[in-house]
């Protein structure tokens, strides 16, 4: 009953998703990780993983179940929710210190002459390189040339 009641409340695409993600559960030293199903989970997001990084996230799975059933730091979580937060904190302490790092050079740089609105809009490209590199500098140019007549073209 159950389980009837689980297919219909969810798609067939949102139950794999589940089943999925119920092998990244940390309770009894990772009990439930199934290497298949994290390749799956891997490969419902096609525009996150490609063919290449899912070989080697094959490769990659092997050395992460021999990491997390051995280390202490990991084998005491009891939960997907408490392991998100165990990975999550590195990865969110990495993005402020490469955002304060990013900050600290432009205003060093400019000698700190500059307004909070102005650090800003220098920030985020510079912080977001790896998009900004994709908009091709012509694109730019015409874009500004485009907004007010200028005394020279640019």
């Amino acid at each position: 009953m159950q389980l009837q009641e689980l297919n219909n409340r969810f798609s067939e695409s949102s139950a794999e998703l589940l089943l999925c993600m119920s092998c990244l559960n940390s309770s009894d030293s990772f009990r439930t990780y199934d290497e298949r199903k994290l390749i799956c989970l891997a490969e419902l997001y096609p525009s996150d993983f490609s063919t290449i990084e899912v070989i080697a996230l094959k490769n990659q799975l092997a050395t992460y179940i021999i990491d997390m059933r051995t280390s202490e730091e990991f084998s005491s979580l009891r939960s997907i929710a408490n392991l998100a937060k165990q990975i999550a904190l590195p990865v969110a302490t990495a993005t402020v210190e490469r955002a304060f790092s990013a900050m600290k050079i432009i205003k060093h740089r400019l000698h700190s002459s500059i307004g909070d609105d102005w650090i800003n809009d220098c920030l985020v490209p510079y912080i977001e390189k790896d998009v900004f590199d994709l908009i091709p500098n012509e694109d730019v140019i015409q874009y500004y040339q485009k907004m007010q007549n200028r005394l020279i073209k640019l």
